[in-house]
């Protein structure tokens, strides 16, 4: 899902988009702050927005020490599924202990206007929304289909891995208006320097 914020991807999965705040060649850390951690969980859907959506969590260092860390482990089995190697016991362990804590049950609730909207049933906790990212990590490495799917963007500074679901499996980058443009202006300015040095 990417936009104009920087911590917005388009990787088809919740925890693919928490490893994307870590990504590039040389990586960038763009988890940097709590602040920044409340940005992506809004931003991801993790946590609804809006006043019937419920109370803002209270995100701190130790939300994000807890982010960071499991980021990394989802990180680390993740490209060992894309070389098509066997995780580390202890990294799957980390996964399958994180995602036990209950996620934070989701609500309809009517919004000024009436419409529903998502809510949470209690203020979010940094457990519960950290089983919510381990579970989608667990789902996604579990499912035989969703594994085949993975892809390293091609992009010649990016890092990011992604769930290639376009029709016939072609898609190369994380972002066709981002990786893809920077890779066809590269194409064209050496086709360019060729030609001139030719003539």
């Amino acid at each position: 899902m990417r936009g104009t914020s920087p911590l917005r991807f388009d990787t088809g999965r919740l925890c693919l988009d928490l490893v994307a705040t870590r990504a590039g060649r040389p990586e960038e850390e763009r988890l940097h702050s709590p602040e920044r951690l409340a940005e992506w969980l809004y931003g991801s859907g993790l946590v609804p927005r809006g006043p019937a959506a419920g109370p803002r969590p209270a995100v701190d260092e130790g939300w994000l020490t807890g982010f960071r860390a499991l980021r990394a482990a989802v990180f680390r089995v993740v490209t060992a599924e894309v070389a098509g190697e066997r995780p580390a016991a202890a990294d799957v362990a980390e996964l399958n202990a994180t995602a036990l804590a209950a996620p934070p049950a989701p609500r309809a609730v009517a919004d000024e206007g009436g419409t529903l909207v998502r809510a949470l049933a209690a203020p979010p906790e940094p457990a519960g929304l950290l089983a919510a990212v381990a579970r989608d990590a667990v789902a996604l490495l579990t499912d035989p289909l969703a594994r085949t799917q993975l892809r390293r963007c091609e992009g010649e500074s990016c890092s990011l891995v992604y769930l290639d679901t376009s029709r016939g499996r072609r898609r190369r980058w994380c972002s066709s208006e981002i990786c893809g443009n920077r890779e066809r202006v590269a194409r064209h300015r050496r086709r360019s320097t060729l030609t001139t040095s030719q003539g």
